[in-house]
């Protein structure tokens, strides 16, 4: 027909001029990139989506917190225990970073002063009565884990003065003067 054939020819022979400018952007542009109801507008600006679905580029190797944090202790794993626990309606970011690094700090305190112990007792291996030794020894770990008991830790070794036996130097041999006996009141 010839009405369908007029419509798909630019109206004028001149190549700028507005229709046949946007008759060029219609043919180049896909239909969804372009507002269907107004003839001759300019398309619209390409959606860019984020996210690895749309091909959003190689993604990035995932860096653990603890590594972030510079720490061995599990960060994600102590966020979701103080989660898990309901200690409170809501964890910030930062409180398990916190948290790992105290007890790391402990943990290495300890271990330096057990492993000081077992190299005292000529050992290779750290064993409960090390930790025990370690803890006991130290005023402010024995004050931190004064109600713990550690198994087949035994106890710091300690005896009463009182109940030593006396010192053989001490006593001296009796005195001749000592040995007669003083006279009797009358």
């Amino acid at each position: 027909t010839p009405a369908n054939t007029a419509r798909s020819r630019p109206a004028f022979s001149n190549p700028n001029s507005p229709s046949a400018i946007a008759e060029s952007l219609r043919a180049s542009t896909p239909p969804d990139a372009m507002d269907a109801s107004a003839a001759g507008a300019v398309p619209k600006a390409k959606k860019y989506v984020v996210g690895r679905k749309l091909g959003g580029g190689p993604r990035k190797q995932a860096v653990a917190r603890s590594v972030k944090a510079g720490l061995q202790f599990p960060v994600g794993r102590i966020g979701r225990f103080l989660k898990k626990g309901r200690y409170a309606q809501r964890v910030g970011m930062g409180a398990p970073v916190y948290l790992a690094s105290v007890l790391e700090y402990l943990a290495a305190e300890l271990l330096e002063l057990a492993g000081n112990a077992a190299k005292d007792n000529k050992k290779a291996r750290i064993i409960p009565r090390h930790l025990v030794l370690a803890i006991r020894n130290d005023q402010e770990l024995g004050r931190l884990l004064a109600g713990v008991t550690i198994a087949h830790g035994g106890v710091l070794p300690n005896i009463n003065p009182v109940l030593l036996p006396k010192k053989t130097a001490e006593k001296a041999p009796k005195s001749p003067k000592k040995a007669a006996k003083s006279p009797k009141k009358a």
